[in-house]
């Protein structure tokens, strides 16, 4: 069998908005809940956790993660950084290329800068949400490597959550795997084998702009006083 599917017959997700509401389905037991917010790594995982949101009545929030890209081949993940100083190193390309600190240190370096450009650009000031002892849901729109993903759940844990649910529509078998060792459950609902790129498992799969992001957080944001605004 050429997938190994959580959703039957799911060859492809049509667009990240229809893998955000397939995922809901998966995470409906926790709908409702004070004590549960979706954070959606930028830009391509806002779409999906958008819609996770939605469907579960919960707050969406956005976490800052920058791949570092291997100079000259960019889309070869070498690590990644989050916010609160957080670095993770994939060192099997590391030792594999023999990429020396100063390279990864330059490459950090120029990632920081950009991840605190998007932190302002989507927080437009609005301060980080408390996740001491709550239900943390970490959505992106797939997992490739995983570089990304492990810098975030990590940098999670200084912030005290209850529990850290990765949550993707699509993920390199041996990464959503990996992943258990990060977070204390991993829903990847499609695990293509063998994998070749996130972007095959869509049939659309444009680039989500910062603008887009924060259409979609302004817009999480008003549902959710919305709903709490109606009578139960």
């Amino acid at each position: 069998m050429p997938f190994r599917s959580a959703i039957p017959d799911q060859r492809r997700f049509h667009n990240r908005e229809e893998a955000g509401r397939l995922l809901a389905d998966r995470l409906k037991q926790h709908a409702n809940r004070t004590d549960v917010v979706v954070l959606a790594l930028p830009r391509g995982g806002v779409p999906v956790g958008f819609e996770i949101a939605k469907a579960l009545h919960v707050p969406l929030d956005v976490f800052v993660v920058r791949k570092l890209g291997v100079p000259g081949h960019e889309e070869l993940a070498m690590g990644a950084i989050a916010s609160g100083g957080v670095r993770v190193l994939n060192e099997d390309v590391v030792r594999e290329l023999g990429l020396p600190p100063s390279i990864i240190d330059r490459t950090a370096h120029r990632e920081e800068q950009e991840l605190r450009r998007r932190e302002l650009a989507y927080r437009d000031n609005r301060p980080f949400p408390e996740l001491q002892g709550r239900i943390v849901i970490l959505v992106d729109d797939g997992l490739a490597t995983g570089s990304t993903m492990r810098a975030a759940a990590r940098a999670l844990r200084g912030h005290r959550p209850a529990r850290i649910i990765v949550a993707v529509p699509t993920a390199a078998p041996e990464t959503c795997e990996a992943m258990r060792s990060e977070a204390d459950e991993v829903i990847c609902a499609m695990t293509p084998d063998p994998f070749y790129a996130v972007g095959l498992s869509y049939e659309e799969f444009a680039q989500t702009t910062d603008d887009e992001v924060r259409a979609l957080l302004a817009r999480s944001a008003e549902a959710l006083a919305a709903d709490a605004g109606r009578p139960r």
